[in-house]
């Protein structure tokens, strides 16, 4: 028995999104305008330029994991900024930064760089052991 219907064809159709004859759409900014990288990326890069600044001066930081996450696991009385974890069974030490609560403290990118260090720095000076002082000397001037 014939079917009046065609069969699909194997290939699938190319999308088009021309369809008012205005061109294929682009991105908004290019990649390298800084209104092309969210938010979280250019917190994750704040953290990474604070790491990199105590690692010339703690090279066994090296060995510390450090994470973003957006914000703490657990509900406590007070929002923590981050959080030092020693080095357990088959897990390096690690450094929490939490972004969202830093974010909300914060005005604008500057502050945010700022409080980001100063956690970096009291959260590697609980892991050592140390007074952030003692790990950043500019620690409390900024």
């Amino acid at each position: 028995m014939d079917s009046p219907v065609p069969p699909l064809p194997s290939e699938p159709r190319p999308r088009r999104r021309d369809r008012h004859g205005r061109g294929m759409r682009g991105p908004v900014a290019p990649p390298q305008v800084p209104l092309s990288v969210s938010r979280a990326d250019s917190f994750r890069d704040l953290v990474q330029d604070s790491v990199e600044r105590l690692e010339r001066r703690w090279p066994q930081l090296t060995d510390v994991d450090f994470l973003v996450l957006d914000v703490p696991d657990a509900l406590e009385e007070t929002v923590p900024l981050g959080r030092a974890l020693s080095a357990a069974k088959g897990r390096p030490a690690q450094i929490v930064v939490y972004r969202r609560p830093v974010e909300i403290r914060t005005k604008s990118r500057d502050e945010r760089a700022l409080l980001i260090h100063e956690v970096v720095v009291e959260q590697v000076a609980e892991l050592l052991g140390l007074s952030p002082e003692s790990v950043d000397p500019r620690y409390g001037q900024d």
